[in-house]
């Protein structure tokens, strides 16, 4: 598929997500997005998971995401709760902050979160040393989709979002450098398209 085609079908697919009331085509995104998709990496097998990380057992959960609102934020639902949870270690480009464009891989970046975790179970794994909020009130956490596969290191590994300290290191900082590292060497996603 050609570049142009590929923006315009995930485009179609962050609609998709910003609609409430239209189903979400996990088969449709996953393919637009195998484009962009790199080998696995060092840090992951054949299907994604991380090796030699494995989901805590203080992990909390199974909960469900009620929606993706770009590529490092999600809804979901905890005890009948609606939280926004704000990724750990990840920075993905914007895509609905109100006073900036569209960022580049943005888009993609949404649609490959969407594509993982969109009304799926997920397991939420802290890091007291990187409190429990953010300035935003927004929960902040490291995302597991099983027993072996962090959605933070997925994105960055894929190159749909780049490793992100906030102030201080946090629990997984060695695996999103090195993740990051992999990726920037590989030309992975923005990290080829965006010049980054």
């Amino acid at each position: 598929m050609k570049r142009g085609g590929l923006a315009v079908v995930l485009l179609l697919a962050i609609g998709l997500i910003a609609a409430s009331s239209v189903a979400l085509d996990r088969n449709a995104i996953a393919d637009a997005l195998a484009v962009h998709a790199p080998a696995a990496g060092p840090h992951q097998d054949d299907s994604g998971a991380t090796e030699g990380v494995a989901r805590p057992d203080d992990a909390a959960g199974p909960y469900a995401v009620m929606r993706v609102v770009d590529g490092d934020t999600v809804k979901v639902d905890v005890d009948g709760t609606e939280q926004t949870v704000r990724l750990i270690g990840v920075d993905t480009p914007e895509t609905v902050h109100p006073d900036q464009p569209v960022e580049c891989f943005g888009p993609e970046a949404s649609a490959f979160t969407a594509a993982l975790v969109d009304q799926q179970p997920v397991w939420l794994e802290s890091d007291p040393t990187q409190g429990s909020t953010d300035l935003y009130g927004r929960t902040l956490a490291y995302i597991w989709t099983g027993p072996d596969t962090m959605l933070n290191e997925q994105l960055v590994a894929g190159g749909y979002g780049r490793e992100y300290t906030y102030d201080t290191d946090y629990r997984h900082a060695d695996l999103l450098r090195s993740a990051q590292q992999s990726a920037r060497s590989a030309g992975a996603g923005l990290w080829g398209a965006c010049g980054a």
